[in-house]
C-alpha cells in the first residue's frame, strides 16, 4: 500500500517551475530518501505533501487521504521534523513537548520521549539555551508524539554528534520496523545511504531517478576499479586484453584493473581466477557523492540554487 501517491505533481512560482511533472510513490514501512541540490523543488514537494502550499496542478494522496481536500485528517497522522526548527519562546524542553503532545490530544508519556531522543536529564532546561543537537532531539521528539503513520524528516541530523546521529537512525528503523513510513530530505548522503530503502534524486524541479542504493550504482556505468590479491605474481595474465578494460597494474601479488563500467569486473574476475589462485578480491563501488553528482550536474550547490527558497518566499 502506498502511503505517499503523488501523480503529475507540478508548481510554478511566475515563470519559475519549482516542481514539474512528478511522479512519485513511496509504500508503506519504506524509508524513502528525497535528495537534490538546493533549488530541486524538495522543500516545495514536502510543503505540498503538508498542505502548506497548493500544487499548480496534479494530485497527491498521502495514507489515502487527498492532502488538499482534507489536509487535517493527513496532519493528524503525520509526524515532521522541518529544517531549522527553532525554539525562541520561553518554554522549557518539557513543555515544548508537552504543547505537541496536548495539540495532537494524544496520551504519549513525554518522560518516555524524552528519554528516547536522549534528553531526560535536560527536560527541565530552557530549550532556547539547548545547543543545536540538543534542539534539533527535542523536535524529533515531538514529531513522534501520537506515534505518527508518516514521519517526514527534512535534514534530521543537522547538529547532531555521531552519538545523535546513531540513535536517530536507530529510531528510524524501529519506526520503520512497526510499519512507520520514513520520507527523508537530507544533504548528509552518508546517513541516507545507512538507513535509505529507496532514494529519489531531484534536478531542477524534475525527478532525475528512483530506485535502491544498490540500482542507481548498477545504472550509473562509468568507471569501476577491481583488487585482486593473487598466491602469486599476476603478471602475462592478459588482463590487459579484455575488452573494456583501461588499466593494469601489478604490485607484488596484487593487481588493480580499471575498468570502463562495473560489468567487465566480473569478466576479470573470471579471466584471472581461470590462470592464478586468487585469494582475496576488492571491488570499490561508486559512491553515493559520485551518484549525486552524476544525477544532479555537479553537487549540492547547482544553477537554481535559492531560487526555490525566494519564489516560496514570495508565494508565502
Amino acid at each position: 500500500m502506498a502511503t505517499i501517491d503523488i501523480t503529475g505533481l507540478t508548481k510554478t512560482f511566475g515563470d519559475f517551475h519549482a516542481v514539474e511533472d512528478l511522479d512519485l510513490s513511496v509504500q508503506e514501512g519504506e524509508i524513502f530518501g528525497f535528495l537534490g541540490p538546493n533549488g530541486a523543488g524538495k522543500s516545495t514537494t514536502i510543503n505540498m505533501l503538508l498542505d502548506f502550499i497548493r500544487p499548480t496542478s496534479g494530485h497527491i494522496e498521502v495514507l489515502g487521504v487527498d492532502a488538499q481536500e482534507n489536509p487535517a485528517a493527513v496532519r493528524r497522522r503525520v509526524g515532521v521534523l522541518p529544517e531549522g526548527f527553532g525554539f525562541e519562546d520561553p518554554l522549557l524542553g518539557r513543555e515544548y513537548l508537552d504543547w505537541a503532545i496536548e495539540s495532537k490530544n494524544a496520551d504519549d508519556d513525554p518522560d518516555e520521549l524524552l528519554e528516547l531522543v536522549g534528553l531526560a536529564g535536560d527536560a527541565d532546561r530552557m530549550a532556547a539555551d539547548y545547543s543545536k543537537g540538543m534542539q534539533q532531539r527535542l523536535a524529533f521528539a515531538m514529531a513522534l508524539v501520537d506515534d505518527p503513520d508518516l514521519l517526514i524528516l527534512d535534514e534530521p541530523s543537522t547538529g547532531l554528534d555521531p552519538n545523535g546521529i546513531q540513535n536517530m537512525r536507530e529510531i528510524i528503523r524501529e519506526q520503520a520496523s512497526d510499519g512507520t513510513t520514513v520520507f527523508f530530505s537530507s544533504h548528509h548522503l552518508a546517513e541516507v545511504e545507512a538507513v535509505c530503502d529507496r532514494v529519489a534524486v531531484m534536478k531542477g524541479g524534475r525527478l532525475e531517478a528512483v530506485d535502491t542504493i544498490e540500482g542507481l550504482r548498477e545504472n550509473a556505468g562509468g568507471p569501476a576499479t577491481i583488487t585482486l590479491d593473487c598466491a602469486t605474481p599476476p603478471t602475462e595474465l592478459g588482463v590487459a586484453d579484455l575488452d573494456g578494460v583501461t588499466d593494469v597494474t601489478v604490485e607484488d601479488r596484487t593487481l588493480t584493473v580499471t575498468c570502463t563500467d562495473p560489468s567487465v569486473k566480473a569478466d576479470v574476475v573470471t579471466h584471472v581466477a581461470a590462470r592464478t589462485q586468487v585469494r582475496d578480491v576488492l571491488s570499490e563501488s561508486v559512491s553515493l557523492e559520485s551518484l549525486f553528482n552524476d544525477l544532479t550536474g555537479g553537487g549540492r550547490d547547482g544553477s537554481t540554487a535559492g531560487n526555490e527558497e525566494a519564489a516560496t518566499e514570495v508565494a508565502r
